[in-house]
């Protein structure tokens, strides 16, 4: 049997603007601009995507799924993705994480992850 990863889908009361959002923060492209199930990919033929369904219900706490992004510089990402609207985002860390807790402009919380360790 064989499984494949085709995407993730994320809740959200604006498709397109938070589609446009995470293509711009992972340099994604877009493959389906419906409004409905606006869908990113890293290249129009790799896979998983993430697609990104309108829905109306508010989101009321922590999400219990969450991206964990690593770059090669973690101070100049965070700073790159707080200038293009995200925001701190609080989930009970202590501060001593060698990861940044953030928020995309729907209140998804993800992680900036710091170098990885030999």
């Amino acid at each position: 049997m064989t499984l494949v990863w085709e995407q993730l889908v994320v809740d959200a009361a604006d498709p397109v603007a938070l589609g446009r959002w995470w293509a711009e923060a992972l340099g994604w492209v877009v493959v389906n601009d419906d409004p409905e199930e606006y869908e990113i990919r890293p290249a129009p033929d790799r896979l998983p995507g993430v697609l990104f369904g309108a829905s109306r219900d508010a989101k009321p706490v922590k999400n219990r799924l969450h991206l964990d992004l690593r770059p090669d510089d973690q101070e100049a990402e965070v700073r790159r993705l707080l200038a293009l609207g995200a925001r701190p985002a609080d989930v009970g860390q202590t501060g001593e994480e060698p990861w940044v807790v953030l928020a995309d402009p729907e209140g998804n919380e993800f992680c900036v992850l710091g170098p990885r360790r030999p």
